[in-house]
């Protein structure tokens, strides 16, 4: 019978892959012994010395009974990494380095199509491998990372930062997300999810407006995967796809079963080239006009990491199918050119009869006629309507890197069409009008790893659809063009890091809207901004719903909150969270019977507490 096959160093192949595993966490077991003592550290190094020698003991079992078996040559792989053998004592010299995961092969993903492996040498080559992963996952702790103005674990789901799960053929899968918890009290009864409709604040004249609600929800649980291969050394294909339980199909209540249903918060893939510094997405992902922490690339977004799924009035965003290149300068000098899905939120309120007919301007017979949306059919909701869009939006960005801080500056391009049919005409005629604006975004550390200052700006027309307030984008001229409404969004955040467990951050907002009115044939005022509108209703309060027909000139915020890392270890991460935001919302003036001017305002408040899971942290 021939010899079984040996390494360099005399061991069977096998034997090397069980031994090197026990090596390697040997090797942390001794740098663990060299770090200062406490209590938890020498009972998770005592109970690695316990699995440790009931391993050894499995490998002597291993070798007498796999004496005469082939195998791969696992055994080289870890001679060819130096790794040498420490006493179990734990008073053997601590590595110079804390074990590199990446330099210790994975020995649940061995590879198939050679020798056959007995299924007791697998199982000990996993808990080898789970064993290691475990040492060096307390060695790093905290995993999670709360430095950052916009902690991916917060804001998104932080599933770069982990390992992958496992690989399928040349692409690794890594899975990210948490389960959420979060207790919703508002002031105003807004019946609204964990999704605030910050626009929608009642005034006086509504019921809603005089009792307040409490709304526990889950539907902020969220799930996410990342996949990814890499072609050549300096090329990398992703796909990314995020999603949680904030949909609601029309059988969706809160009775007995909340049966919310899942929905696409993000699903994209992207090409990346460092060699050549060339990046391009396809899919839903967040607007470019959104800000980023650094460079220009997904899931480095600079989102407040607040609770409410609608962020807070003053942040620029959207998130929406898009198709998107990425060129960078030795990554600190960034451009990005953006071609998004378009839709357009039209102001209806005033101006507009039941019959989609304008109120005639000075110097028309009669008024004109307008379509400019259609409620959805095959894959859209029936019960939204969507705008007739003309050509995407498209945002061209800059951005620049430093050690001090992030810049950015963009410019923000979108088109708005109606169909009209002037009074007395047999004919059907397209009006297209042009919006947009001009923006930018700033991240400095003003302190580092403690205290950074965010703010961002958009300034044009047509740009309320970038706001979370959903202010309107546009209104009509008398001849059923449509005439984008000017509006500026800004925001100022400070975000605080006093521990390394613990995060604050401050932020206040402002969206506010000007006027785009016409003058009637009947004298009144048309369109968004009017000053002649019967507002005495808004004020007076009524058990049933009074119309108010105010239209929103700004809403402001002041929010404050903040992030408590209580747990991490092997079963994952637990963070708890507190917010609270005021809002003030003002509506342009108008008057009553007689005469007098009305100045409709309401406001309210919000606190969310939530608890996190984060499993895979």
């Amino acid at each position: 019978m021939h010899d079984p096959v040996r390494n360099r160093d005399g061991e069977t192949p096998r034997r090397g892959v069980v031994r090197g595993a026990v090596v390697a966490l040997s090797g942390i077991v001794a740098a663990f012994a060299a770090l200062p003592a406490h209590a938890d550290d020498l009972s998770e190094i005592q109970a690695i010395r316990e699995e440790m020698r009931r391993l050894e003991a499995k490998v002597e079992r291993l070798e007498a009974h796999h004496a005469h078996s082939g195998g791969d040559a696992g055994g080289r792989m870890f001679a060819g990494h130096g790794l040498r053998q420490h006493s179990l004592s734990g008073n053997a010299p601590a590595p110079s380095h804390p074990i590199d995961p990446s330099a210790v092969p994975d020995l649940r993903h061995l590879s198939i199509g050679g020798p056959a492996v007995s299924a007791d040498s697998q199982t000990a080559a996993e808990e080898a491998n789970e064993a290691l992963q475990d040492a060096n996952a307390q060695q790093q702790q905290p995993q999670l990372n709360m430095d950052s103005s916009s902690p991916l674990s917060i804001t998104q789901t932080g599933v770069d930062s982990l390992p992958p799960v496992f690989r399928i053929g040349g692409v690794s899968v890594r899975l990210g997300g948490f389960i959420d918890f979060s207790n919703i009290y508002r002031s105003k009864n807004l019946t609204s999810g964990p999704a605030t409709s910050w626009g929608s604040f009642p005034y006086a004249n509504s019921p809603n407006a005089h009792t307040g609600e409490y709304r526990p929800s889950a539907q902020l649980t969220r799930l996410s995967v990342l996949l990814q291969g890499t072609p050549t050394d300096h090329q990398v294909l992703s796909a990314y796809i995020e999603t949680d339980f904030g949909g609601a199909a029309g059988t969706a209540n809160s009775y007995q079963t909340n049966s919310y249903t899942p929905r696409i918060r993000q699903a994209y893939m992207t090409y990346s080239d460092t060699k050549w510094g060339f990046h391009v997405l396809a899919g839903q992902a967040w607007s470019l006009t959104t800000g980023y922490t650094q460079g220009l690339l997904s899931r480095h977004e600079q989102l407040p990491p607040v609770v409410d799924n609608n962020q807070i009035p003053g942040i620029v965003f959207t998130r929406v199918p898009q198709i998107r290149f990425i060129k960078d300068f030795g990554r600190k000098w960034w451009v990005g050119l953006s071609f998004e899905a378009p839709q357009v939120a039209f102001a209806e309120s005033d101006g507009m009869l039941d019959d989609g007919t304008l109120q005639p301007g000075v110097g028309m017979r009669g008024g004109t006629d307008v379509l400019y949306n259609n409620s959805g059919s095959g894959m859209l909701n029936p019960n939204a309507k969507y705008s007739m869009d003309v050509a995407p939006d498209i945002v061209l960005k800059g951005a620049l890197d430093t050690k001090l801080a992030h810049y950015e500056v963009y410019g923000l391009a979108r088109w708005f069409k109606a169909l009209e049919k002037a009074y007395g005409t047999n004919s059907i005629r397209e009006r297209v009008s042009f919006a947009g604006g001009v923006g930018g975004d700033i991240t400095v550390h003003a302190i580092p790893k403690y205290l950074q200052v965010t703010g961002n700006v958009l300034a044009g027309r047509g740009i309320g659809r970038y706001g979370p307030s959903m202010i309107s984008d546009a209104t009509f001229k008398a001849d059923g063009t449509p005439a984008p409404i000017p509006e500026l969004i800004g925001s100022l955040g400070l975000i605080g890091h006093p521990t390394d467990n613990v995060l604050l951050y401050l932020y206040g907002g402002i969206e506010t809207a000007g006027r785009n009115t016409y003058r009637g044939l009947d004298g009144r005022q048309y369109g968004y901004g009017v000053s002649d509108l019967d507002l005495e209703s808004c004020d007076i309060e009524q058990i049933t719903t009074s119309t108010c027909n105010a239209q929103t000139r700004t809403v402001a915020d002041m929010t404050v909150g903040g992030w408590w890392h209580m747990l991490q270890g092997r079963y994952g991460a637990v963070m708890t969270g507190v917010q609270y935001t005021y809002v003030h919302k003002i509506a342009f003036s108008g008057t009553n019977n007689v005469g007098q001017r009305i100045d409709p305002t309401t406001g309210g408040n919000t606190i969310y507490v939530t608890f996190r899971y984060l499993p895979f942290q």
